[in-house]
């Protein structure tokens, strides 16, 4: 306590020092007895969050909070003795961090899911409810070694997926870069060790190579008349490591392995600054980045180049002022100003950060735990594309995303019927990444709807979610409608009138009988293989009554519109003509297979009479399996004799293209029909070299 004193002596009076010192005091007396893994007392580890925090130099709640966070955790004290004892904020700071009470029949990823949005609802509050947090996984992370080799790798995965990022994102670069390495060497020791050396190896002595050029652009700087602080490092290890992953190179093509930082005045020193830079050190051309004009959504603002230093090695240079190095450094715990007890709590980067924080809370609240989480993680993007609009506007947007994305974070009306996008003035397919300056305007047409494959390519959680909302509510719909025609089938097999499921005295023990609360829910459940029609039938007979039988009724008819609750089985490829029926499946509802399929056995109760409607409409997959000759322009031959049945090939295949004289080829094609298979099938045959042709 009395070396964390010391530290906020420069910074805070001596009556709020005092009150530090009353809640360590505190602290020791409730955690009396407890002890870390390692084996010391367990204050130590509240009295080293909060030496984390005074290196930020943030106020005395703040550090209270700090050291009194796992005190409603793991203690006996309430949050109202809390607040009784040091105020209302202190209270809600620690409940705040404090991860919500073991629900029964919950598992440990649903628990820290629930802890997890409660700890972003409490930022919505008060964002120093994450800095502590913040604080309190770097010091885990430092003092991670002594836990079992399971819990190091969950804890660095949580670390790297979700706390890294949240630090990246309110700007706090210091502890994002060290949660980085931390859990980099707990999560891939090996990895780690390797990287470390290989640095070491490929940079040499950097402790002289950063004393050169530091030397050199400090006397430049110096000569222009800039006054200019030049501090040089290397960069972490785990920022090293992703950058070789993210654009597949070795360390030996990775030469940015130095960052130089340039600390002047004011805005007019940067660009001055730079242009020094550039004439002592040879520029990368196409590697500058303003973030001075274009500031990021955390706050950060910087220029960014890379020119090549001493004896060829690339070296990046930040240049920026010190108010924006302060920025850059601690995000938006550098925006708490304390004079008095009063802080100021509207500059931007706060205010985006808490916009931030709500828009998640407001867009996806409603979800399960685990969802809201992971749509965190996809809006967690540390790198970000800026566009315009038609009309001129700045959009930001994460690196990757695409014009859905735009679309939808313009308005969620023109995300559900957007069909292509011009990016400046070419027309392009949505799944097109977007690139830094570039116009985009998005085209729509009012039949338009969201399509399952966007999921694949889009980047941002607010197009995932809209996406999978507009899905789920569409398989809702066609599952009920299904699952009406299906249980209309059912009571016309036992002789019962399909008038029933409007008697309310006939329905309501049906629907307490199967736990349900209305019919369109009972229908739902059968459309997506919940419920199985034939057992539902059977309660709305007459009590005593026997399975009547009027002989089979109808099967029920395909038209191939029915979406998501009906699928056609990959084993046989059933097209219309064909004979079929249907097996009811829990979750993805009804599988079509083929009458002759191998796998459409089994128990008759499982299984749905199927036909195809005359309406039957849409594109049908079959494979198609040939066995030609071996010569040059073969496979030409036979997609052009396929494109020009009017079916598209999905797929491709030549298992025993390696030698012999024959080759054998499978194509997964579109038909609409037996017939138009047949089509397809006889113009394969008179290709010249093809020995034979069937249908899989």
């Amino acid at each position: 306590m009395d070396a964390l004193a010391r530290m906020l002596e420069g910074y805070l009076p001596e009556e709020q020092i005092d009150q530090v010192r009353r809640a360590a005091a505190f602290a020791k007396n409730v955690h009396d007895g407890q002890r870390r893994q390692s084996g010391e007392p367990y204050v130590y580890h509240p009295l080293a969050v909060a030496r984390i925090l005074a290196d930020m130099r943030l106020d005395h709640t703040t550090l209270i909070a700090a050291i009194l966070h796992d005190v409603i955790e793991d203690t006996g004290i309430s949050r109202e003795q809390l607040s009784n004892e040091f105020g209302a904020d202190v209270a809600a700071l620690v409940d705040g961090v404090s991860k919500i009470a073991k629900i029964e029949g919950r598992t440990r990823a649903e628990m820290q899911a629930e802890s997890f949005r409660k700890l972003l609802l409490a930022m919505t509050q008060d964002l120093r409810v994450i800095l502590v947090k913040l604080a309190d996984r770097l010091h885990n992370m430092r003092t991670l070694g002594v836990t079992s080799t399971e819990k190091r790798r969950r804890v660095a995965r949580e670390t790297l997926e979700i706390y890294a990022p949240i630090a990246q994102r309110l700007g706090i670069y210091f502890i994002r870069t060290e949660l980085e390495d931390l859990a980099f060497a707990n999560l891939y020791p090996r990895r780690y060790a390797v990287m470390v050396q290989a640095v070491k190896a490929q940079v040499g002595d950097t402790r002289k190579l950063i004393r050169e050029v530091e030397q050199k652009l400090s006397s430049t700087l110096r000569e222009e008349g800039i006054g200019a602080t030049v501090v040089g490092r290397e960069k972490n290890i785990y920022g090293v490591y992703q950058k070789m992953r993210r654009k597949k190179l070795k360390l030996l093509k990775v030469t940015d392995l130095l960052g130089f930082r340039i600390i002047v005045s004011k805005v007019d020193d940067c660009y001055r600054a730079l242009g020094v830079a550039h004439h002592v050190y040879k520029p990368v051309p196409g590697e500058f980045e303003d973030y001075i004009a274009n500031q990021k959504s955390n706050g950060y603002q910087s220029l960014h180049t890379s020119c090549v230093g001493p004896a060829g090695h690339k070296i990046e240079i930040q240049i920026r002022t010190r108010d924006m190095h302060h920025v850059a450094e601690s995000g938006i715990a550098a925006h708490w100003q304390y004079k008095l007890g009063e802080r100021d709590s509207q500059s931007a980067p706060q205010v985006r950060a808490r916009e931030w924080v709500s828009g998640l809370l407001d867009e996806f609240g409603g979800s399960s735990a685990m969802d809201f989480v992971d749509n965190v993680k996809v809006d967690l993007f540390p790198d970000e594309v800026y566009v315009f609009t038609p009309r001129g506007e700045i959009r930001r947007l994460p690196r990757g995303a695409t014009p859905v994305d735009f679309a939808y974070a313009v308005h969620s009306e023109l995300g559900d019927h957007c069909v292509a996008a011009r990016l400046d003035g070419q027309l392009e397919p949505l799944n097109t990444h977007l690139r830094n300056g570039q116009t985009v305007e998005v085209i729509t047409s009012k039949h338009a709807r969201p399509n399952a494959a966007w999921l694949n390519f889009v980047k941002t959680a607010k197009a995932r979610s809209a996406v999978r909302g507009y899905l789920r509510t569409q398989r809702e719909d066609e599952a009920v409608r299904l699952g009406r025609r299906l249980l209309e089938i059912a009571l016309r097999e036992l002789s019962v009138p399909s008038s029933v499921l409007k008697d309310e005295d006939r329905l309501q023990p049906v629907l307490a009988a199967h736990q349900m609360s209305d019919v369109e829910e009972l229908y739902a459940a059968i459309g997506v293989g919940e419920r199985l029609a034939a057992l539902v039938a059977r309660h709305f007979l007459p009590e005593g009554e026997a399975v009547g039988a009027s002989g089979s009724a109808a099967p029920l008819a395909i038209e191939g519109t029915e979406g998501l609750v009906l699928s056609y089985a990959r084993c046989c490829h059933p097209l219309p003509g064909d004979e079929i029926r249907g097996h009811v499946s829990t979750g993805r509802g009804i599988v079509v297979h083929r009458l002759d399929c191998k796998h459409a056995k089994g128990r008759p109760q499982d299984w749905v009479p199927l036909a195809w409607s005359e309406r039957v409409q849409g594109d049908f997959l079959s494979e198609v399996r040939m066995k030609t000759i071996r010569k040059r322009g073969m496979l030409a031959m036979v997609t052009a004799e396929i494109a020009g049945a009017e079916s598209s090939i999905e797929n491709v295949q030549m298992p025993d293209a390696a030698g012999g004289d024959a080759v054998e080829m499978r194509f997964i094609i579109t038909v609409r029909s037996r017939v138009h298979l047949a089509r397809v099938l006889r113009r394969l045959r008179r290709v010249d070299g093809v020995e034979r042709v069937v249908r899989a």
